[in-house]
Formats: C-alpha cells, structure tokens, sequence
C-alpha cells in the first residue's frame, strides 16, 4: 500500500508528461501518463450503485473497493511509497478523492488554451498519415473545425478539462489544488519542483532536469497520434512561433482564469 496518493490533472498539453517524467526520477514516486484508474472506478461506481447487486452495498464497502483498485493497479512498485494518478477527469471527482484520501492534493498543470490548440494542430501536422482518436478518427474541416471540436465543454479534449478544472477552482475542494503553469516549469523547473515537493510535504530529491527522457509509444499509436507523449531531454521553454491564425489564438486568451489574482476567492496554490 502506498504511503501517500496524489492525483495529476489539468490540461492537455500542459506539462503532466514532463511533470510525471521528472516525479518518477524519485525511486520513491510512481507516476506516469493517464491510468485506467478513473474509468475503472467510474464503472465499478455505476455497478455498485444501481441494477441487481447495489443491495449488497453501503458506502464503507464501496469506499474499500475504489481503494483496492488504486492499491492493486499499483502494487508492487508503490509499496510505501507516493502514487501519482493522473487523468484530467479528476477535477470533476474532487469530492470523492477528498473522501478516500484525505491528505491528497490535486495537482493541475496549465498552459493557455491558445498555445493547446497550438500544439495539437502541430502533433496532426506531424502525423499526417493518421486520423487521431482525438477528434474521434475524423479529419475535421479546417482548424476553425476542430478547435470546436477541442472545446466542447461536455466530452472535447481540451474544453471538458478546462470546464472541470474551473468548477474544481471555484469549489470548496479548490484548497486541494496545486496549479503547475507549464511556463513556469519548463522556465524554472528546479523551483517549481522545491515548492510541490513543500507542499506534499516530501523530502526533496535531487532531480535530473538535462534527462528527463520520457516515451510512450504503444499508447500514442493506439492514440493515432505518434510522439504525442515523448518528453525531450533537457527541460527548456520551447522557442517556436505560432502555427494556428492570429484570431483563433485570440478567440481564447482570456480563458486562463488562474492568472488573475481577483479570482482566486480561495487562496488556490499556483506555483
């Protein structure tokens, strides 16, 4: 059983890969790119809660069910160690992590929906040869098209996490958050890391920022987006040029609502 358990979530493109490539660097962390785990208790859920067997459960059993599929996805590696469990969807499910591990924290990363967008229309323009389960393996029109398609706020890659991740701000939970602007970490990563290793309460670990190699290429082919998930090497703010229309990447500058101190009602962390 892991020592502690905390969740990564956000924003697509925002830095969780880098994130958890450097968190694994400690032998005592278990992280990686998004697990089963939420979908696996999403579904567990839905049987414990209605149809023929939910009479066989109260509150307490279904609590240590939830908890044994996170204890057992993990094992052995985490034994008495930190789980890092990342999935965008766990801003939408801030009560029932509170619930079942009380002392964890949320941590989100971030990034302008503008530069998102970016990014994404610069993984298709990698992968021409491909449809990508992104946008369902569908083309999309033009890139006015599939931003709509990215912003949808009930099931789109970049608009459900950003709804969530709002509701989540603005929510009794929002103490639990810790906001990684991937600005700020790729910027300044060894700073950024000493202040979330103080606020999970963890001994600091001397982490590599020159190899922080990451890769999954068997998920990203299942994807239909190769490379969607390697890290690079040396942690470094990326110098490129905007590849998607000046008016889309305006449509969205307003959306980072956790770079305006006046709405932070909660004293959320951002590092």
């Amino acid at each position: 059983m892991a020592s502690a358990v905390h969740f990564i979530s956000g924003l697509p493109r925002s830095g969780s890969t880098l994130l958890s490539a450097l968190l694994q660097q400690n032998p005592r962390f278990s992280a990686a790119v998004t697990s089963p785990v939420a979908s696996m208790w999403g579904s567990l859920q839905r049987k414990m809660s209605g149809g023929e067997f939910s009479t066989f459960f109260d509150d307490a059993r279904r609590a240590r069910v939830l908890r044994g599929v996170l204890d057992g996805y993990y094992a052995p590696s985490a034994e008495d160690g930190v789980v890092f469990d990342t999935n965008r969807t766990w801003t939408a499910s801030m009560a029932l992590t509170q619930l079942l591990y009380p002392g964890s924290r949320v941590i989100c990363c971030v990034r302008d929906v503008g530069w998102i967008i970016d990014s994404v229309e610069r993984m298709l323009q990698k992968n021409p040869l491909q449809y990508s389960k992104i946008f369902n393996f569908q083309a999309g029109s033009s890139v006015y098209a599939r931003t709509e398609m990215l912003m949808n706020a009930d099931n789109g890659l970049i608009g459900a996490a950003w709804s969530t991740l709002r509701e989540a701000w603005f929510g009794e939970f929002a103490p639990r958050l810790i906001i990684v602007p991937y600005d700020n970490l790729v910027a300044a990563p060894e700073q950024v890391m000493r202040r979330l290793y103080r606020e999970i309460d963890e001994p600091w670990f001397a982490h590599d920022f020159q190899h922080a190699d990451y890769d999954e290429p068997r998920y990203d082919a299942a994807l239909g987006m190769p490379g969607l998930h390697k890290v690079r090497p040396q942690v470094q703010a990326p110098d490129r040029k905007l590849s998607i229309p000046p008016d889309l990447f305006a449509k969205h500058v307003n959306a980072s609502f956790w770079t305006k101190p006046e709405l932070n009602f909660r004293n959320t962390t951002v590092l």
